[in-house]
């Protein structure tokens, strides 16, 4: 976690105008993943434009302006996270987001 938060300081270091973040909790403890995602909630309420691909979804939901919904590479929904989360148009996003709602997960 402390490797995760290092990292994106030091990005933000040279003031970027975008910060591309991928998978910025994987193999990290839930203490620790509390503390990365606590810092990228910073780093937007200080207007920072961040693109970020995740799998944390209520972390999405919550902070997300825009959310796009990835299966094979290929954008399957677009839209606010009221949208994609509250209305889904695919069948794929619907059952993704069943199984996530019955893990605990969103």
């Amino acid at each position: 976690g402390q490797q995760q938060r290092a990292a994106i300081v030091r990005a933000l270091a040279v003031r970027p105008r975008l910060l591309l973040l991928d998978e910025i909790t994987a193999a990290l403890d839930p203490e620790l993943v509390g503390e990365v995602l606590g810092l990228v909630r910073e780093v937007k309420e200080d207007g920072m434009t961040m693109v970020i691909a995740t799998h944390e979804m209520a972390f999405a939901r919550e902070v997300a302006d825009q959310v796009c919904f990835l299966d094979a590479g290929v954008v399957l929904e677009r839209g606010t996270p009221a949208e994609v989360f509250g209305a889904p148009r695919e069948e794929r996003t619907r059952r993704f987001l069943r199984r996530i709602v019955a893990a605990g997960r969103l």
